[in-house]
């Protein structure tokens, strides 16, 4: 059985994954690259974005792990990451009400 602690993180990791998926900031799955593409760049950002003070912060820890990830060249500007950051902000501050 999942502790109420752990399944509120895997909701966040999950939110996190949609957005991140559904924005496709580097257009990695739209090339045909597997689901599961950005797992790694995800497990790095959730740890980060539970301390955010807003969507901008997030923005630039998404623009900043990417960059970390694939390369500033590729990660592209802050700007790709703005649909993504949103969705995920709405999802930390869900997060943060459930604590």
């Amino acid at each position: 059985m999942r502790s109420p602690e752990r399944k509120r993180y895997e909701t966040l990791v999950a939110a996190v994954a949609d957005a991140i998926n559904g924005s496709d900031p580097i257009g990695l799955l739209g090339i045909g690259c597997p689901a599961n593409e950005y797992a790694l760049e995800i497990g790095t950002v959730v740890p980060r974005i539970a301390k955010a003070s807003d969507a901008a912060e997030v923005r630039s820890i998404l623009h900043d792990e990417f960059g970390r990830w694939f390369g500033r060249d590729v990660a592209g500007p802050p700007d790709v990451y703005d649909a993504a950051a949103l969705a995920i902000w709405e999802a930390v501050l869900v997060f943060r009400q459930t604590t």
